[in-house]
């Protein structure tokens, strides 16, 4: 199958090239690194000419609200409309584990909006949904510092690492649409705190990491159930202590 991966030159994108390549299909990375702009439509016609698949892993280059409000409804829309035009038969889109349950957060609500999106679009799909990659805590840490401490609360939390969900949504788009979301987190359900305090640790971080039940996640106040699957999801294969093992050698 030709697959258009847009977004394919980053994180996610590159290894999903990469492992649809190996599968045997004609994947096709897109970004405006190679002249296709997903917020205004320039090149995307042409990017899709042929494409039984296409793969959105692309994100919001700003993180304010409005912005990545704008980004997802206008890059998203843009490519169901050219997928219409040129007959995709599946769409497959990366989105976040509790973004529905997230009103608060200045970024999940985007992420609701999209997959509205796609789900009243006709195309038939296939929605990912990961937890937050091991390769984004040293981030999450930074945006919750207050001073010299870092404020998390003591949630529930299954961080996976960015190879499972390549895995995952590669895996979505060589299969048949499922026309709904399916879910991966990591292999472990930890404690966010616990798992912020020992990502500092091992950077020799000497932030203080404050378990506060107040504290928000990108303006999202936290519970149990928060930012972990719940029901069946897929999990990741590679453990957080794998995966830090691995960044160590």
């Amino acid at each position: 199958m030709k697959i258009v991966v847009f977004g394919g030159t980053g994180l996610i994108g590159s290894q999903v090239v990469s492992l649809l390549g190996q599968a045997g299909h004609e994947a096709v990375p897109q970004s405006p690194s190679t002249g296709v702009n997903t917020v205004t439509g320039e090149g995307l016609a042409a990017a899709l000419a042929g494409a039984d698949v296409v793969v959105d892993v692309t994100n919001s280059p700003s993180f304010a609200p409005d912005d990545v409000m704008e980004f997802f409804q206008k890059s998203t829309g843009n490519i169901l409309a050219a997928e219409k035009a040129a007959g995709v038969g599946h769409h497959v889109a990366l989105s976040v584990v509790g973004s529905d349950r997230s009103p608060q957060s200045t970024y999940l609500p985007a992420k609701v909006a999209q997959e509205k999106l796609i789900a009243e679009s006709g195309v038939p799909y296939t929605v990912v949904r990961a937890t937050q990659f091991f390769e984004f805590l040293g981030a999450i840490a930074d945006s919750a510092a207050v001073g010299d401490e870092v404020h998390i609360a003591p949630v529930a939390f299954q961080p996976i690492a960015s190879a499972d969900v390549a895995r995952a949504v590669a895996d979505a788009a060589a299969a048949a649409p499922v026309n709904g979301a399916v879910e991966t987190a990591g292999p472990d359900r930890l404690r966010f705190d616990e798992v912020i305090r020992e990502t500092l640790a091992a950077k020799g971080d000497t932030r203080a990491v404050v378990a506060d039940p107040a504290a928000t996640y990108f303006g999202q106040t936290m519970n149990d159930e928060t930012i972990v699957p719940i029901g069946d999801y897929r999990p990741g294969a590679i453990s957080l202590a794998q995966w830090r093992a691995a960044q160590s050698r």
